[in-house]
């Protein structure tokens, strides 16, 4: 039996790559959890030589190295959620999908395809096993739209195309779409539906080139919301709030983007 007691808080398990730079990836990951008031866990499944100017490489780990990372993490001390980010390939993406979904807890997945620089972080051919394996296990997806078009081949030229993406992201398993529209001109509006409800964010767009790390960050901060008992369209509201001022508050680091500030709340 776990022993939990009023002093525990709850806890967030990421399943992602390692970023060396530190502003995206599981060390986002973790700063957002700490930063919101959650315990972050964390199951590695690769590891990138990556800095301010892009990703020079990644090496993912075995396979029977993360399903230990998942059996070790969720079968001792347990997770309230859980998110996942970089998987890079089959495989992985199918040990990942093939735990969770023997697990009860809320999963946030965060479709990563490439970095901010435009560097490849999934290979061509664990896109399929992404839709087919991981998207049916996932309470919410949240995909740019890069990672739309990547998934379900529709384009998103204007806001009007945001709920069609959502239909056909929706159609792939998930309970959730957020189809984030950060992209488009004008300000930065976000859908998120079950197909049913709907609910658009909208937020202010700060002229800020230092914004490395932001989709990890906002699906971590979705992930620690929820683990701490919020309803999913509040969840993302409030994690829409904090990652637009870590966003706000972004900083030069090294010679290319640098990241969010993932504790801009505390400097305040």
């Amino acid at each position: 039996m776990r022993r939990m007691t009023s002093l525990t808080p709850p806890r967030v398990l990421t399943v992602a790559g390692s970023d060396s730079g530190g502003g995206a990836g599981i060390q986002a990951d973790l700063k957002t959890m700490l930063a919101l008031g959650v315990h972050g866990m964390s199951v590695i499944a690769a590891v990138t030589a990556q800095n301010s100017l892009g990703v020079q490489g990644y090496w993912e780990l075995p396979p029977e190295a993360v399903r230990a990372q998942l059996d070790s993490v969720l079968g001792d001390i347990g997770a309230q959620a859980v998110k996942t980010g970089m998987l890079a390939s089959p495989v992985l993406v199918e040990v990942v999908a093939e735990v969770l979904s023997r697990y009860g807890a809320p999963i946030v997945v965060d479709p990563v395809g490439v970095s901010k620089h435009g560097d490849s972080l999934l290979a061509p051919e664990a896109v399929d096993t992404l839709r087919t394996r991981l998207l049916p296990v996932a309470t919410v997806v949240t995909p740019n739209l890069w990672e739309v078009e990547q998934l379900t081949a529709v384009k998103v030229e204007d806001e009007g195309d945001l709920r069609r993406a959502a239909d056909a992201v929706l159609a792939l398993g998930p309970r959730w779409a957020l189809i984030k529209g950060g992209h488009l001109p004008g300000e930065p509006v976000d859908l998120l539906t079950d197909g049913s409800a709907e609910y658009v964010f909208r937020a202010e767009r700060h002229d800020n080139r230092h914004a490395h790390g932001t989709g990890c960050t906002l699906a971590s901060a979705i992930a620690s919301y929820l683990a701490l008992g919020l309803e999913l369209p509040e969840a993302v509201g409030k994690a829409k709030e904090y990652v637009t001022g870590a966003i706000a508050h972004g900083f030069p680091l090294g010679d290319g983007i640098g990241p969010v500030d993932h504790a801009w709340r505390r400097r305040g």
